[in-house]
């Protein structure tokens, strides 16, 4: 008899953490590495929200909380969702989880049966089709292309959808590419939907407020009314307010389901660590300025590495609506030959050679069931995105 489970044959180690992990590996043996792997913000949480936790603790506001999350927050998410986004939901429709990763896992728990079939588009953020396999799902991945700007087409949704379709997640602004959908854009997506009442919609929104110039953040939900009785708006604190470590993650839906998800949680976690979700309360009940200051410094870095990436031999690199990651194609570089001989076949040969020869990590686009792209997080200073887009250019330079 086998120890471990066969679950586990269906999933792959998440990619982004291993490369994240390599750099680490590489940049403690005292190589000089630059690591623009990892998807967090490099600003510090605001002084307001470490002050509410500091506070929380000091009132004793550490014992376990409700399973779905302390009421003050759940009425902070429900005035968030009303304030922002034109959505009516009541606290009893919301819940709290460990980081949005955690939201989506019970979702899919509380929902997939062996057969049920879960939409994702590539490039798509890489535990999707793992979460949806070990909750005993099927991943149905739709490509997108670069010249659609990474964005679902209605007809091909249309023809992805069968019977057992019971989920689509629609990831906007999307990790990895950077991609979001404008009101008409997802005006489209959502008429297919509509026309499916047998589905349910989850979008991940995680990074809502990381859009540029005179974007308009949209959510399926708020423009299509007919889709609020099957979809579960997932959200977080995590990138908005740079609060990656402290792992509050939240979704708001139909009671039948936040019931059913508040029930696995109970056997699983229980309930998010009190003193974040106090913190969390103050970030989406306090002031707003930190939003608009991280914003405007994320879209002069996404326009650095976009001109900087755009000038590399080898590469075409779009520029995305949001989030903060770029999405180059590398198919130019394909049967190029490095300086020591290696010919590269595939983005992983892309990304292993240029982390050997510039030390520039990133993640291959293969890993998001697109390539041959590379994910390049500007998620660090402008001198370090200076020096490891000069590094990338110059490994682009050196292949023949």
């Amino acid at each position: 008899m086998a120890f471990l489970a066969d679950a586990l044959s269906r999933v792959k180690p998440s990619a982004t953490i291993a490369v994240t992990q390599k750099a680490r590996d590489l940049k403690g043996q005292g190589r000089d590495i630059i690591s623009l792997s990892v998807g967090e913000p490099d600003f510090d949480t605001p002084d307001n929200i470490k002050e509410a936790a500091i506070a929380a603790i000091r009132r004793g506001e550490t014992k376990y909380p409700p399973v779905s999350g302390i009421n003050p927050l759940r009425e902070a998410i429900a005035g968030k969702f009303k304030r922002e986004n034109n959505l009516d939901y009541k606290p009893s429709q919301v819940i709290v989880g460990t980081g949005g990763k955690h939201i989506l896992f019970n979702a899919f728990m509380a929902t997939l049966n062996p057969g049920d079939e879960v939409i994702v588009t590539a490039p798509y953020w890489v535990s999707y089709p793992e979460m949806v396999a070990l909750c005993g799902g099927t991943a149905v991945v739709v490509q997108t292309k670069m010249e659609h700007g990474f964005k679902l087409q209605p007809e091909d949704l249309e023809r992805a959808i069968t019977p057992r379709t019971k989920w689509v997640v629609l990831n906007s602004p999307s990790n990895p590419s950077g991609a979001a959908y404008t009101r008409e854009e997802l005006k489209k997506v959502t008429d297919v939907l509509v026309r499916h009442p047998h589905v349910w919609v989850l979008p991940d929104d995680m990074y809502e407020h990381l859009t540029y110039g005179d974007f308009k953040f949209v959510t399926p939900a708020e423009i299509e009314p007919a889709l609020y009785d099957r979809t579960l708006t997932m959200n977080g604190v995590s990138k908005a307010y740079a609060m990656t470590g402290w792992r509050i993650g939240y979704a708001a839906g139909p009671e039948q389901l936040i019931k059913a998800m508040d029930m696995i949680q109970g056997q699983q976690t229980s309930g998010a660590c009190t003193i974040a979700q106090w913190a969390s309360v103050e970030a989406l009940n306090g002031p707003q300025d930190f939003i608009a200051t991280s914003r405007k410094a994320f879209q002069a870095r996404r326009d650095l590495v976009v001109s900087m990436l755009g000038q590399a031999k080898h590469l075409k690199c779009p520029s995305p609506e949001g989030a903060f990651y770029v999405f180059p194609s590398c198919a130019d570089a394909m049967g190029k030959k490095t300086p020591g001989g290696k010919v590269l076949q595939t983005d992983q040969d892309f990304v292993t050679e240029l982390l050997e020869a510039e030390g520039v990590a990133t993640v291959q686009g293969s890993a998001f069931g697109t390539g041959p792209n590379f994910r390049v997080s500007y998620a660090t200073s402008d001198k370090v995105l200076e020096d490891a887009c000069t590094r990338i250019q110059r490994f682009c330079a050196s292949l023949s």
